[in-house]
């Protein structure tokens, strides 16, 4: 399934916090880390890594939920719902969780990390993936890749 046009809308369980995604997304991924297992409470999370500028709370607000160091987890306060993370300062993108938009049947992840912790059944599907993060140095061609796959969108 091919991504939506922008702008791209979602939100938490409870529909308080909304956001929008004016931007195509850098990249689409998944991490097993166990942090990411215990705060999705699931087997991995999911996320869209959405340039800054291009990415808006619409309605409501988030708090820090986690553990209120960086990266900032932000929540409903209501549901909480973990709906997106702010990384340290000047970082330039937010990782939005994919499974927060209205439709998220069309993500899938380029990447998967933190293989290393993953939990021995988990798969996601993902082309690339590593045993923590990957180096500095590899992201340019990941997100020309990812980029490279997504269809123009016009906004």
């Amino acid at each position: 399934m091919k991504m939506p046009a922008l702008p791209i809308e979602g939100g938490c369980r409870c529909g308080r916090v909304r956001f929008r995604i004016s931007v195509p997304p850098l990249m689409a991924m998944a991490c097993h880390c166990i942090g990411c297992q215990k705060m999705s409470g699931s087997a991995f999370s999911t996320s869209l890594a959405v340039p800054e500028a291009g990415f808006a709370v619409i309605a409501g607000e988030t708090v820090v939920g986690g553990m209120h160091d960086y990266p900032h987890h932000q929540h409903c306060d209501s549901c909480k719902s973990w709906v997106f993370t702010r990384l340290k300062p000047a970082a330039g993108f937010i990782n939005v969780r994919a499974t927060m938009l209205d439709d998220a049947r069309w993500f899938a992840p380029l990447i998967e990390s933190y293989t290393s912790e993953a939990l021995p059944w988990a798969r996601t599907g993902a082309k690339y993936s590593f045993a923590q993060f990957p180096a500095s140095d590899e992201y340019p061609a990941l997100i020309a890749e990812y980029q490279a796959s997504q269809p123009s969108i016009p906004a």
